[in-house]
């Protein structure tokens, strides 16, 4: 774990992996951090193959979201998959202080320029949630060479609608008044999940809702609220997304409240360096609640960089992908070698 000072503020920056591979850049969503947002994407065998085999992690988590305690027994688990123990999965980071000035999208995004110079990357590969996905796509819209590609799970890129802008200041009300209350966790489960694993009378939610649940539990209010108030008053990216020209791979679940905004999204974006996944059954968190809906997807998207899945898993029942059987439609010399289609899949739900 390092801890980078910003010109607005310190962010705690976790590394794994080899440092002298291509970097990825994670950022999660609101009251999130790399253990509550990517850790089921990371316990997904194939994926964290994939990713953990072509990149160098870098989870960078929103000012005051951090997780205090030593998360080296998290990452033994990473790499040998075995299930998290509960000791690792308690946050604690400390209130920011009142007196601190207040964040804009613009200081986030910034903050991200100066974590990459600190650690002298170049240019990276992003991967962000919801509130991160917005921030991650500033960053590229204003430092262009430094992003070579945005994988955006459930984006916002539009300025608050009226609905958004009020539901925010409820939850920004909560905050204020309650800290992290009852209703104000259940505003967020809304935010993250689906229906489905969120249970209700009848079938009781699922394991990864309660751990949701007990790290939220950890996470200090007023921390929340900056971040919260930073998105709640975010302008509108829609002018500059045909101006992106690094490949983008969106996906978003078909029960995610920011289902239009993705959708519309796609079709804003140059559809030369753009995809689209819609993964049914699924709310926000597609990195939680249907990580294995990513891989395929992810792996067509590598392969037009000339990454590859380590050949020791390429006969996985899950993900039967080899050089040989890519589909030649997929290929597309306008963007350097890879053109994904819009792709609508369906995925069955696993224990």
């Amino acid at each position: 774990e390092h801890h980078v000072r910003t010109r607005c503020g310190s962010l705690s920056v976790i590394v794994y992996g080899d440092q002298h591979k291509p970097a990825l850049i994670t950022y999660p969503d609101l009251a999130l951090n790399h253990v509550s947002c990517f850790q089921g994407l990371f316990f997904c065998p194939e994926a964290a193959s994939l990713l953990l085999h072509n990149f160098c992690i870098y989870h960078i988590s929103p000012p005051g979201h951090e997780h205090a305690k030593s998360i080296i027994g998290f990452y033994i688990h990473i790499v040998s998959f075995l299930a998290l123990s509960q000791e690792f999965l308690q946050l604690g980071a400390a209130p920011i202080c009142p007196s601190a000035s207040a964040r804009c999208v613009d200081d986030l995004a910034d903050q991200i320029l100066e974590v990459l110079n600190f650690f002298g990357l170049g240019a990276v590969m992003c991967m962000g949630v919801t509130a991160g996905a917005y921030i991650l796509t500033l960053f590229a819209m204003k430092y262009k060479k430094r992003v070579i590609g945005l994988i955006l799970i459930s984006p916002l890129f539009r300025a608050p609608s009226w609905t958004e802008w009020f539901y925010n200041k409820v939850m920004s009300n909560l905050l204020y008044f309650y800290g992290m209350c009852g209703l104000l966790k259940e505003l967020l489960l809304q935010r993250y999940f689906s229906k489905e694993v969120c249970g209700n009378t009848e079938i009781p939610e699922s394991d990864i809702v309660q751990a949701c649940r007990r790290l939220l539990d950890e996470r200090h209010g007023s921390n929340v609220m900056q971040f919260l108030q930073a998105i709640n008053g975010r302008p509108d990216l829609t002018s500059g997304l045909k101006r992106l020209r690094c490949r983008t791979l969106i996906f978003v679940g078909d029960s995610s409240p920011f289902h239009s905004e993705a959708l519309h999204m796609t079709s804003k974006l140059d559809r030369r360096f753009s995809a689209l996944v819609e993964v049914q059954a699924c709310g926000s968190m597609v990195t939680e609640e249907q990580p294995h809906a990513m891989l395929i997807p992810m792996e067509y998207f590598f392969m037009g960089y000339g990454l590859y899945r380590p050949c020791h898993l390429s006969d996985s029942p899950r993900s039967p992908l080899s050089p040989s059987c890519i589909s030649p439609e997929l290929l597309s010399p306008e963007s350097s070698g890879l053109n994904l289609k819009p792709i609508k899949i369906r995925v069955s739900h696993y224990t």
